[in-house]
């Protein structure tokens, strides 16, 4: 099971200094809804002055891609913690939805800086219009006559008992 998106609502729990406290929202990507409750709880106790043991849920909804089958650019700003510090660094992927941007996100960081997905922490993430990408790698599919050409194709024999074990000249795999 891959990664999902989760939307994680939560507060300060109320009391007679506050009984109407400010309520939260974020957008969390977690391989589940336990996580991504870990998740909210860790960023708003970076962010304000809140933890688990004063603060209460007060809902956990998981999102869905509107149009999963469109291919669409997607900006992503994040922060990422690596051996010599704390980095920020903007990058762009194209993928079909914004948790698969995200997964993108994750095996790039781990193959090119060596980074876990614990220590990557997803600031934005935004569709983007081709003609606003920056980046060279993803504006070389927006050419509408782009093909992807097969060159080593080999036709299958028809059926298993009309083929040979051994043939007697090398298959001829160019069209």
């Amino acid at each position: 099971m891959g990664i999902s998106e989760f939307q994680v609502v939560g507060r300060l729990q109320p009391s007679e200094d506050k009984p109407n406290p400010t309520i939260y929202r974020m957008r969390i990507f977690a391989k589940d809804d336990v996580k991504a409750k870990s998740r909210f709880w860790y960023f708003l106790s970076k962010y304000h002055k809140m933890k688990k043991t004063t603060g209460e849920i007060l809902g956990v909804n998981r999102i869905f891609e509107e149009k999963p089958l469109i291919v669409k650019n997607y900006a992503v700003l994040a922060r990422y913690d690596s051996r010599s510090g704390t980095h920020n660094l903007y990058k762009e992927f194209r993928d079909t939805s914004r948790v698969g941007a995200i997964e993108q996100l994750y095996q790039d960081m781990a193959g090119r800086h060596r980074s876990k997905p614990s220590g990557i922490q997803i600031i934005d993430i935004k569709p983007i219009k081709s003609s606003d990408c920056k980046r060279p790698s993803i504006k070389e599919f927006h050419n509408s006559k782009i093909k992807f050409p097969l060159p080593h194709r080999r036709q299958r024999a028809i059926a298993k008992r009309w083929r040979k074990r051994f043939q007697p000249k090398r298959p001829n795999t160019v069209f």
